[in-house]
């Protein structure tokens, strides 16, 4: 090869390799329980997650029947028998995500390991699965708080790998998705005008109807969350303000005072669930012991 052309590629290379990111190290899976896969302009790569949320399976309650469906899903596929992706979906902060965590947190030792995937994320699930399938660990891959537009086409990749071919050589991978939409797409009321009625009373509904559901219909386990009655709101209350004070070498009573209070916090926020309940806890408890001078 000719000197000054060898000398040009070389160049050529040195500039090629300042622009291009550093290759990120591969994430260890006996150290790290969670990660996530990050997007780049040449392919993407996973990236340790960081803290996950401590929460345990018996901090999340009055989801009991919940936590028992999606448990012993969850325990089928550490077990390596069959199990199924769970679409977990419904109120807003009823714990639909911190059961997720619970989970990671409760099976870590049994080799559960946790991947976030982002919606945008998606077209990627083939490659993450090619990355993950030689690993000996189970993973939950984990879509949170997903849902589409009507004109997203993105959905099209969830659909396609949930039934598809990608999963058939990657028994060591589940997905776990939460939504606030049963169908994971918006619903129109004019949609119901496509509905078909036989003239032997049977109904069908219009094309775009099936379409939206077929996505969802692609978990095998859907597992509904409701929004919390008062009473269990209160017990959940109780809970976290107990937890969070002993967590501080604290006693403090879940007395009238705190269930008004914690009533009104509901109130405010339009919402009783867990997330609302932890939320008060740590107003009540951070309020108290500043003012009894317990801060630590």
């Amino acid at each position: 090869m000719d000197a000054a052309l060898e000398q040009a590629l070389g160049r050529a290379l040195q500039r090629l390799e300042a622009w291009l990111p550093p290759l990120e190290p591969p994430v260890d899976f006996a150290q790290i329980p969670a990660a996530v896969w990050r997007a780049g302009p040449l392919g993407g790569h996973l990236a340790p997650r960081g803290q996950v949320d401590p929460i345990g399976v018996d901090d999340l309650l009055g989801i009991e029947r919940q936590k028992r469906r999606v448990l012993v899903n969850t325990r089928q596929f550490i077990a390596g028998l069959p199990a199924n992706n769970v679409l977990l979906w419904g109120a807003r902060g009823s714990g639909k995500s911190s059961l997720v965590h619970a989970l990671l947190n409760a099976h870590q030792a049994d080799g559960l390991r946790l991947v976030e995937v982002d919606r945008a994320a998606l077209t990627s699930l083939p490659e993450i699965v090619a990355r993950l399938a030689p690993e000996p660990w189970r993973f939950i891959l984990f879509c949170d708080d997903l849902s589409f537009e009507a004109d997203d086409p993105s959905y099209k990749a969830l659909k396609s790998v949930l039934e598809g071919s990608v999963f058939t050589t990657s028994e060591n991978i589940v997905i776990y998705a939460t939504s606030n939409r049963r169908h994971l797409l918006p619903e129109f009321q004019a949609e119901n005008l496509e509905t078909r009625h036989t003239p032997d009373g049977e109904i069908h509904p219009g094309e775009t109807t099936e379409e939206k559901v077929s996505l969802s219909d692609r978990f095998g386990l859907w597992v509904s969350f409701q929004p919390m009655p008062q009473a269990q709101y209160l017990d959940v209350a109780a809970h976290w303000v107990g937890r969070l004070a002993r967590r501080h070498g604290e006693s403090l009573p879940f007395d009238e005072e705190a269930r008004a209070e914690a009533l009104r916090w509901a109130l405010a926020r339009g919402n009783r669930s867990g997330r609302t309940a932890n939320h008060f806890a740590r107003h009540w408890v951070g309020t108290r012991l500043l003012d009894a001078g317990g801060q630590t």
